[in-house]
């Protein structure tokens, strides 16, 4: 890795159609599709099914899941096409791994920064058990994911990013995301609420606003 390559960009929580049709003609890298029934943003395996059939060639899949079991996941994956896993509960690495194997997916583990919290060390433990990737948001108390808030750009493992896929997520809008990858140099962004009209609905113009300040930072 070296920062002269592309920030990749996935937009997620994505559950309508044009919004998907969107997001690919904007030039994102990835979409996200979330499993987790609480969440607004939810779609059912039918729902995925339907949105999948606008994804073009070389724009990938995530799958979204919240302390799934390795069944629920296989459900899933039996039924929809998805390239990633993107793991965003408590799964410790030891579960994360076992996931993979069950499954023959890569995933990558998603990390709330903790103020109080050592993120180098959860960070190498999650890239031992084999994660393809990290992905850094801020902590809620409740929420898993989604919060529409930032954290600490400062507190960003800046030397972990050199060999490490790291990604940001959290609260970036079309306003600050240019800052904030010439502040954390992410190997990509990850973005939901900050393009939206409201939960789950994206809107067409954040969408085009926030992949050209992709293209800034």
């Amino acid at each position: 890795m070296t920062d002269k390559l592309p920030v990749r960009t996935k937009i997620c929580g994505l559950t309508r159609v044009k919004d998907v049709q969107c997001a690919v003609a904007a030039g994102a890298d990835a979409i996200g599709l979330v499993f987790y029934a609480p969440s607004p943003r939810a779609v059912s395996i039918e729902k995925a099914r339907s949105l999948l059939t606008v994804v073009t060639p070389f724009v990938q899949v995530a799958g979204l899941f919240v302390n799934a079991t390795v069944s629920e996941i296989q459900q899933v994956l039996a039924q929809v096409s998805l390239d990633i896993l993107q793991l965003h509960g408590d799964e410790t690495p030891i579960q994360c791994a076992e996931i993979g194997q069950a499954t023959g997916r890569r995933w990558i583990k998603a990390l709330a920064v903790k103020p109080d919290s050592n993120m180098t060390q959860l960070i190498e433990h999650y890239v031992a058990a084999g994660a393809s990737g990290i992905l850094l948001d801020a902590w809620h108390p409740q929420l898993k994911g989604g919060t529409g808030q930032t954290f600490d750009w400062n507190s960003w493992p800046q030397a972990l990013g050199q060999t490490v896929p790291l990604i940001l997520a959290g609260g970036l809008t079309p306003d600050n995301v240019a800052d904030a990858i010439a502040q954390t140099h992410p190997y990509a962004v990850d973005v939901s609420g900050g393009v939206e009209q409201e939960k789950g609905i994206k809107d067409h113009q954040l969408i085009r606003q926030f992949m050209q300040g992709v293209q800034r930072g």
